[in-house]
Formats: structure tokens, C-alpha cells, sequence
């Protein structure tokens, strides 16, 4: 990259649902930017989120996303809309707008994803991907505790998805009732988080194996599952989801299940609280592991920790963790999951 972000940047974006609030809520914590636009389909469903994150005045609302873009010349446009608004977006503002964030699922799948890549390429934008579960403060911690040694060499990694939000005939009708018709759900919208935070926490996938199934008859997509990964270093690791189960938590949301990292020389646990436990291999007890993270937002405010990365990567010129074209492996693994569960064997990625 040779083009840099100003300090100073002016950032529309795109969706005001329930998700987009904590993007709006992380713009105006980031150091010199300022929200300038607010795109939806129907300006009035805005109108609450505009007069809320005004600096002097309601923000402008546009319907159209190349009018906005031609009307405000915003630096940084931010897709937080469902999946199916993603690459039409992308379409309307790349050749208008130099650096733009979208959230997951990536342009709906790998297909619109690569698509997407290639458009920003092509008119010379920067697209990086939102994907912010890695950004979760344990999941950094984590990663500094595997680099000191914490587990000695690893065997294997477990992540239990216990939410406990898909029960009954109103499942997901509160906060984002657009996941009832997501013909792919488990895996595309929510376990995906999990294949990118295990790259980042323990490497390369060659291979994995699925099972996938619905239980709640109400939605259209699967919502459990076990997905076994085969990472490059010989290591494994385990994808656990169910969305009617539960799991021990003040917050079931913050981190949506529990962890377990085992390796030769002990055990690194995350728990419901968002704490992490260390057990030295042989010892009966656990420690806890002290480290710095704020109950804010979501996710230990993981979207305000994702969108200053981005935004600090850009201002040096560099790619941030999450740039489009690299994060096509994860969906490329997300295909593969999908062909495995539909296949009942094992998938070499």
C-alpha cells in the first residue's frame, strides 16, 4: 500500500440496525474522525441514529449510496447493512470513495466476496472486512500467552458456541430477525468468526470435516454443528455450536461460549465472563490470567478495537489483519465446510 488515511477523516455509513450502533458508537471514539453521512434504504427508520450521533446537528441521511458519496466526498465509507446490500454498495461508492470497511458475512459468500475484491482493486480502493471477534480482548491475550508458552506445544483448540438466543418461534425476531431466512446461518453468520480467530490464534486449515444440522424448524438455515479443523502444523481444533444451548454467563453475548487451548505443557481456558484460567499440565488447580479489557459495547468492545486497527493500519500505509483479499481464505474455508457437511467426509482446503 502507498496511499495513507489522513488523520483528520470524515466516515459515512452504511445501516443503522442493531449492529450498526456499535459502529457509530466506535467512529466517534476514534481520534479525528467524524461521521458525516448515514445511508439506509428508508431515511425515516434513521432518523433516531442521526439525531444521535450528530456532532452539532442530525446527520444527513441519503437513500442512494453514490448520491451520498458524491454529496459528501467521504474518506472512509462503513458497510454495516445486511450481506445482500454489501456489493451493491461496493459498486456504487469504490470509484467515488478511497477506503471502505464492510462488515460480515463478507458480500453474502466467497463469490460476491472475490467480486468485491476485485472491484476495489480494479478502481483503486482499499476494502478491509470487519471481522471483529479476533479483536475481543481474550482472544489477544490468548494469543500472547500461546506465543510465551503458556500450553507448551498445542494440541488442539475448542471453542463450545452456546448462545442460548434460538429457542422457540420468535428466535432472533428482537435484534436481528434477518437471520430467520439465511438459508446458510450457523456457519456463515456466526461460526465464521471461529475459522478466523483460529487462523489467528493457531495458523493455517488444510482440512475439516462438518456435521451440520437444524433444530429450530422455525428458521430456514442450520444452527448446530461440530466442525473439525486440521490446522498446517499438525495441530487440530474444534467447532462446537449450538444456538438453543446456553452457557454459564452474567452476559451469555460477550463471548458466546467457552474456549479450551490444551498442549503438552497445560490448559488455557476462557469462560462466559470473558476470564482466562491457566492450568499447568499435572496441577489440579487452575490460576487465573490478569489482563486489561473494558465490559463496554460488544464483544469487550471488540468493534471499536477492530475499527482502530483498521484505521491505524491505514494511516501507516500498511494492510490491517482483515484485508478483503486475504480474508477470502476464511470463506474459501467456510465452502468447504459446507461441501463437507453436505458430503459426509473430509474436505482438504
Amino acid at each position: 500500500m502507498t496511499a495513507r488515511l489522513p488523520e483528520k477523516v470524515r466516515v459515512a455509513v452504511v445501516g443503522a440496525g442493531y449492529f450498526g450502533q456499535f459502529h457509530y458508537d466506535a467512529w466517534s471514539r476514534i481520534p479525528g474522525a467524524e461521521i458525516v453521512a448515514i445511508v439506509v434504504p428508508e431515511p425515516e427508520a434513521a432518523a433516531e441514529t442521526a439525531e444521535r450521533w450528530g456532532r452539532d446537528a442530525p446527520l444527513p441521511i441519503f437513500a442512494d449510496p453514490a448520491e451520498m458519496a458524491a454529496a459528501v466526498a467521504p474518506d472512509i465509507v462503513d458497510i454495516t447493512a445486511p450481506p445482500a446490500a454489501h456489493l451493491p454498495v461496493l459498486r456504487a461508492v469504490a470509484d467515488q470513495v478511497p477506503w471502505i470497511i464492510c462488515q460480515k458475512p463478507f458480500c453474502g459468500g466467497l463469490d460476491g466476496a472475490r467480486q468485491a475484491a476485485d472491484l476495489a482493486a480494479a478502481a483503486g480502493a482499499q476494502l478491509a472486512v470487519h471481522e471483529n471477534v479476533r479483536f475481543q480482548p481474550w482472544y489477544r491475550a490468548l494469543a500472547e500467552q500461546l506465543a510465551a508458552g503458556a500450553v507448551g506445544a498445542p494440541f488442539q483448540i475448542t471453542f463450545r458456541l452456546r448462545p442460548g438466543d434460538g429457542q422457540g418461534a420468535d428466535a432472533y425476531l428482537g435484534r436481528q430477525p434477518y437471520f430467520r431466512q439465511m438459508p446458510r446461518f450457523l456457519v456463515h453468520e456466526t461460526a465464521i468468526h471461529w475459522i478466523d480467530t483460529f487462523r489467528f490464534l493457531f495458523g493455517e486449515v488444510t482440512g475439516v470435516f462438518a456435521r451440520l444440522v437444524r433444530l429450530n424448524e422455525a428458521i430456514a438455515g442450520e444452527d448446530a454443528g461440530h466442525i473439525l479443523f486440521d490446522f498446517a502444523d499438525g495441530t487440530r481444533g474444534l467447532f462446537d455450536g449450538n444456538r438453543l444451548a446456553d452457557h454459564a454467563a452474567e452476559d451469555r453475548r460477550r463471548t458466546l461460549g467457552e474456549m479450551w487451548i490444551e498442549g503438552a505443557g497445560g490448559t488455557l481456558r476462557l469462560d462466559g465472563e470473558g476470564r482466562i484460567w491457566h492450568r499447568r499440565f499435572g496441577a489440579r488447580q487452575e490460576a487465573e490470567i490478569a489482563f486489561d479489557w473494558t465490559d463496554r459495547a460488544f464483544g469487550g468492545d471488540c468493534v471499536f478495537h477492530c475499527t482502530r486497527h483498521i484505521v491505524t493500519a491505514w494511516r501507516g500505509g500498511e494492510a490491517p489483519e482483515t484485508e478483503a483479499r486475504a480474508y477470502l481464505r476464511n470463506l474459501e474455508i467456510e465452502e468447504a465446510v459446507y461441501r463437507s457437511a453436505a458430503e459426509a467426509r473430509w474436505i482438504a482446503v
